[in-house]
């Protein structure tokens, strides 16, 4: 076995024992060691933290396809042809075997989908993109070995699974669906039980009280670091512990085993990201940041619904409060926000709890069934329900389906500039980088809300489309290109950069991003209406996406967005030229003592 650092075990076994009882501690201590040692202990790649240039695409394995091609393969052309310039980091959705949920009901964790490709074509596609992988732990297949071996009293799968009594009270339990808690399940012998199943009766949850289940995770999480997966995400993370009597989600012991991945994979392959995925109310969310120790990133859950709230209602007063929040919550170092406007998923509501009233989260669900998505709701544990998702595509959510093509586009570059503006790191969907709208018909063949936003697109009627220079999706798509390629050369940008949010009345969203070491500031500033908006700031500089210069006061024409890079003054520029000069100097005597060093 590897020599290991002493610090590390001992942290490993604080943490341990917050979740276990002590006579397990120093079996999976030598078990977890053991498994460093099988995925190549300290060999893989440290890699820096993320900055400005980091732009994540989220899409399926198969979200463009080609004739017979494998997906995979698929994904890696496009990738290579369009991407390159823009785009870092590639987060495939559950690319797995699956047995329903479009991949969030997970057959093997350690298999790729063979209707998708193989490891070699994930390895393909991490040749000129980081990659992250999904980890969808908290619940697993009805039709997976795991419930196979568990059903038929195999020994190894001995509490894989948590049977409770269905007579029992469960009305603390916090319920993300409206479906059954518990499920009915027959075992080899005849025997009923009722088994938890938090999302679906296809969702069977895992038993982390059990340790082997741990080490199986652990297992699983350092295969998919080790097989390119520089960031992970974890699914629904939040529900991965139950105790009963307590709500069953955010429990202590789900935070400590995520403390325990994040050391495990610092040390055993460092430059690994950790993002958890915590739909729920806002400060319940950031919690995963923990102390700088569970997750590197959270999911920026409030920004998609207070974006699209800000655009429906055209005023931008409680999207400017709760940005103004922000400043301090990510305040660890290697810590930032995941942000985001669109995904495979819906548009979660629970994140404004304490930011909407419950007569502004009926008014986004109103306009969402007046432009033809749906609604999903939440169970309250008290016989009533509500909404708890709103199932539509971003674009169809933000405009009307009357407004034309450049009405469209400009709209939706808006949000898709405020997405990029924002302190942390800014993720797009496939479907939003390529202008998709709603998929009724996907929607409706297969009776699934979420599939309105999950369209299969044809390889070579996205390359006609992209081709249309006046086409929804190429105004969408060279929009947003234009804007990655401002913000990835501008380090006010990084998500170490500072972030001040103004408020300037309703109509404007505005902020400041600023980079104390190289002083790059940058005005964003957003005309969130259909009206022209006077804008007044006491600087001067330049419009990056315009070009023009920008001399303290300028007209905003409806939805038009100006990132005005400021202008240096005076005693600024020459304390630049100083701090260059002196950093200059200090390298020629290093440069020079270490020749002298070497001449002798």
């Amino acid at each position: 076995m590897s020599s290991v650092n002493l610090e590390y075990v001992l942290r490993l076994e604080s943490l341990l024992s917050r979740i276990y009882p002590r006579e397990h501690i120093a079996d999976l201590l030598k078990k977890i060691l053991h498994l460093a040692d099988k995925w190549n202990y300290g060999k893989h790649r440290t890699t820096d933290w993320v900055d400005g240039t980091n732009i994540y695409l989220i899409t399926y394995g198969d979200n463009i396809r080609h004739g017979e091609q494998l997906p995979l393969a698929t994904l890696n052309h496009f990738a290579n042809t369009y991407l390159r310039e823009i785009i870092s980091d590639i987060h495939i959705l559950p690319m797995y075997p699956y047995s329903s949920d479009d991949g969030f009901s997970v057959i093997d964790y350690r298999r790729i989908d063979e209707h998708l490709g193989g490891w070699s074509d994930i390895h393909h596609l991490s040749a000129n993109f980081n990659l992250m992988f999904d980890c969808v732990i908290n619940h697993i297949s009805r039709s997976s070995e795991w419930m196979k071996g568990y059903l038929h009293d195999d020994p190894y799968y001995k509490d894989y699974f948590i049977a409770s009594n269905p007579e029992l009270d469960y009305s603390r339990v916090v319920r993300p669906r409206a479906s059954p808690l518990l499920t009915p399940f027959i075992k080899a012998d005849g025997n009923e039980l009722y088994l938890w199943t938090t999302f679906s009766e296809d969702q069977v949850d895992i038993n982390f009280k059990n340790p082997q289940v741990l080490l199986e995770s652990i297992d699983v999480l350092l295969q998919y670091a080790a097989s390119g997966g520089q960031s992970i995400r974890l699914d629904a993370i939040g529900y991965i512990w139950k105790e009963a009597g307590t709500r069953c989600i955010h429990m202590p012991q789900a935070h400590n085993i995520i403390k325990v991945w994040r050391t495990i994979l610092d040390e055993v392959i460092p430059g690994t990201r950790i993002i958890t995925e915590t739909n729920v109310p806002h400060h319940e969310n950031i919690s995963y940041f923990g102390e700088g120790d569970e997750a590197h990133m959270v999911y920026q859950f409030p920004l998609p619904p207070l974006t699209l709230h800000a655009f429906l209602r055209q005023d931008t007063t409680t999207l400017t409060q709760w940005a103004q929040s922000l400043n301090a919550e990510a305040r660890y170092p290697d810590t930032t926000y995941f942000n985001f406007l669109a995904s495979h998923d819906g548009i979660g509501l629970r994140p404004t709890e304490t930011f909407l009233s419950d007569d502004e989260r009926k008014y986004m669900a109103q306009e969402t069934l007046r432009k033809e998505g749906r609604v999903s709701y939440k169970d309250n544990g008290d016989g009533t329900h509500s909404p708890y998702e709103l199932n539509i595509n971003y674009l169809s959510a933000l405009t009307e389906p009357d407004d034309d093509t450049g009405l469209k586009a400009r709209k939706f570059l808006a949000a898709q500039a405020l997405l990029l503006s924002f302190i942390g790191v800014p993720a797009i969907y496939i479907h939003s980088l390529l202008g998709s709208e709603n998929d009724l018909d996907g929607m409706h063949q297969s009776g699934i809300n979420r599939r309105i936003n999950r369209k299969k697109l044809d390889l070579g009627k996205v390359e006609a489309e992209l081709e249309k220079k006046d086409s929804l999706s190429a105004r969408v798509f060279y929009g947003l290109q234009a804007l990655i390629k401002h913000r990835r050369e501008h380090p006010a940008f990084s998500p170490q950069a500072g972030q001040r949010v103004f408020d300037l009345g309703k109509s404007l969203f505005a902020m400041e991003r600023y980079d104390p070491k190289t002083e790059d500031r940058i005005s964003c500033v957003f005309n969130i209406s259909d009206h022209s908006q006077v804008l007044k700031l006491a600087v001067e500089g330049k419009d990056l996406i315009s070009g023009e210069a920008f001399n303290g006061q300028m007209r905003l024409q409806p939805w038009q967005v100006v990132w005005i890079k400021h202008k240096l003054k005076a005693p600024e520029r020459l304390g630049r030229l100083r701090r260059w000069r002196m950093k200059l100097i200090k390298r020629t005597k290093r440069y020079t003592i270490s020749i002298k060093r070497t001449m002798r």
